[in-house]
């Protein structure tokens, strides 16, 4: 599997040029008035513009294959067009209707390039950068906001996302689109992820697996970055929260622009908040915290391929509500230094989309250091384990026709678990986990009303752990070594007899391997005892989804 994806890489660094064009058109409203400010992204591409004072927009350097261009305004109905780019520029021209809601979007997670009506799965998405999602203390009780969708909060910093019943390891987070690891596998461990450069949230409520492997039985939610700023243009912006029943501060600064090829973006931020504060007055002890963030992206494109790199930083240092802590916690403050825990995260990403012909190729990566600590106060840590993944695919869209899609694709993680500077708890053994899968995809449009999809996949997983203490001593855990295979797989249809009703069925099957605190725990964690079970089996799951859209220009309706 590596050496596949070295070879594309390899592939792609010397592949040579292919034939270029410009899309360009003019976008008017209902009664043929130009509309100036409208912003065309191409979501494929990371790459957009916004509409000149007579409604003109243009993109140069656009490769040969099919496109997907969404043209967006505040309150007018956005419009996704498809193209196929092959011997010549494109005139394409557009009316934008007014509509007090946003009725469609183009999705990421769906794997497909579909739009929230062409997916058998229901997608909600989240906008982060509508301001009423911003009011929240932390990001994840913005996602409360959608239905079916609820928390377990354990204080300021930490919220877990639940979804139908299910969270913890059972919901997938994504980072853009990668996999995002960072000891998720606890209650009261914080999710990892700010808003500070999140765009949107797309969710998907039930199985995923077929997707994305062991862990998305419950569902995935993946935070999509903010779009580059539009060709030719440079961005600046400061924003500033303040929060009273915490006295919680929020701040970012983010800058970013965009030439002709090349894009890039920086964007840091910081948390403070102080105890939280009851309704009866009385603070609770040691629920404070403070959050710093850093974002680095870049990116260029070109007539056939796309590269988009980037580095997050995230490192949150959050207060524990235990009876130690509450009995020697006697003023408000925002200052953490007692009993508290601290997880640092480091990830750089790289998607990379080659386009050859009627083919287009993707190859995705991923490197990411998470390192956890639990300590009584600033000079004494308890516990401090570190964890690496390696993430990597490869997906291939095949040559199709107008009316279908099909997709294969593999994706591999390798994790190496690791406790360090000799500190006295040690939680989980030193470990090592490697998981490889191959997955295909078919989509097909009957008589433009019916979209069917379904597709089938198969994951092998293999966990080794090294033995904790000696044979004779309570504590003493053994090394383990599990195999698992799982195969995963859905199929749905959407079916749309106008523009503004659509019926949607998905069945599918996904699964989730234990993990690796189920295997191997066998102690104290925060206020539960943990133990363990090497002979745990895989978790399975079957579900049936049936829905129903209406829309009109002022209604919504599921």
């Amino acid at each position: 599997m590596k050496q596949i994806f070295t070879i594309l890489l390899l592939f792609a660094s010397v592949i040579g040029s292919f034939a270029q064009h410009t899309i360009s058109g003019i976008v008017t409203d209902e009664k043929n008035a130009p509309l100036p400010g409208v912003t065309v992204y191409v979501m494929s591409l990371a790459k957009g513009t916004v509409t000149d004072d007579n409604g003109k927009y243009e993109l140069n350097n656009m490769p040969s294959g099919e496109l997907q261009l969404q043209f967006s305004f505040v309150g007018r109905a956005n419009v996704i067009r498809y193209t196929k780019l092959q011997k010549s520029d494109l005139q394409l021209n557009i009316v934008l209707n007014p509509s007090a809601i946003e009725t469609e979007e183009v999705l990421v997670t769906s794997g497909y390039n579909n739009t929230q009506h062409e997916n058998a799965v229901k997608i909600d998405v989240l906008k982060m950068q509508n301001n009423t999602n911003l009011i929240s203390a932390n990001l994840c009780e913005s996602l409360a906001k959608i239905p079916g969708v609820d928390l377990i909060t354990k204080g300021s910093g930490v919220a877990k996302p639940v979804i139908r019943g299910l969270s913890r390891d059972n919901i997938l987070s994504l980072n853009n689109g990668m996999r995002f690891e960072n000891f998720q596998y606890s209650d009261h461990h914080p999710l990892g992820i700010d808003e500070y450069d999140v765009e949107n949230v797309e969710i998907i409520k039930g199985p995923a697996s077929l997707l994305y492997g062991s862990d998305a039985v419950g569902g995935v939610l993946n935070f999509l970055k903010e779009k580059p700023a539009s060709v030719g243009s440079f961005v600046a912006d400061y924003n500033f929260k303040y929060l009273s029943v915490s006295q919680g501060i929020s701040n970012n600064v983010g800058i970013k622009a965009a030439g002709s090829h090349f894009f890039g973006g920086l964007r840091a931020g910081f948390k403070s908040a102080a105890d939280y504060l009851q309704g009866d007055g009385d603070f609770v002890p040691n629920s404070r915290m403070k959050e710093q963030a850093f974002h680095a992206n870049a990116g260029y494109n070109n007539s056939w391929s796309s590269l988009k790199l980037f580095y997050d930083y995230n490192s949150e240092k959050l207060g524990l509500v235990e009876p130690e802590a509450v009995a020697e916690t006697t003023e408000r403050g925002r200052e953490v230094g007692l009993m508290f825990e601290q997880i640092t995260s480091n990830m750089v990403s790289s998607q990379k989309k080659i386009f050859v012909g009627d083919y287009t190729i993707e190859a995705n990566a991923s490197w990411q250091n998470a390192v956890l600590a639990h300590a009584q106060n600033n000079d004494l840590v308890e516990l401090e384990m570190a964890l690496r993944t390696l993430t990597y695919e490869l997906k291939v869209h095949l040559p199709s026709g107008k009316n279908a899609e099909y997709i294969i694709g593999a994706q591999g993680i390798s994790q190496q678990y690791s406790n360090i500077n000799d500190r006295v708890t040690l939680l989980l053994p030193k470990a090592s986990v490697d998981s490889y899968a191959a997955f295909a995809l078919l989509q097909y449009t009957f008589f433009d009303k019916l979209n069917v999809q379904t597709g089938l996949r198969y994951d092998q997983k293999q966990i080794q752990t090294n033995s904790i203490g000696q044979l004779h001593e309570e504590s003493f855990r053994a090394a383990i070594s599990r195999d698992y295979g799982s195969l995963s797989g859905s199929v749905g249809a959407t079916y749309q007899p106008s523009e503004q009703f659509l019926l949607r069925y998905n069945f599918a099957a996904a699964f989730r391997t234990p993990n690796l605190a189920e295997l191997t725990a066998n102690g104290p964690h925060e206020e539960v005892y943990e133990k363990g079970d090497a002979s745990l089996i895989p978790q399975k799951a079957l579900e049936n989804d049936l829905s129903m859209h209406f829309h009109s220009a002022n209604i919504t309706f599921d």
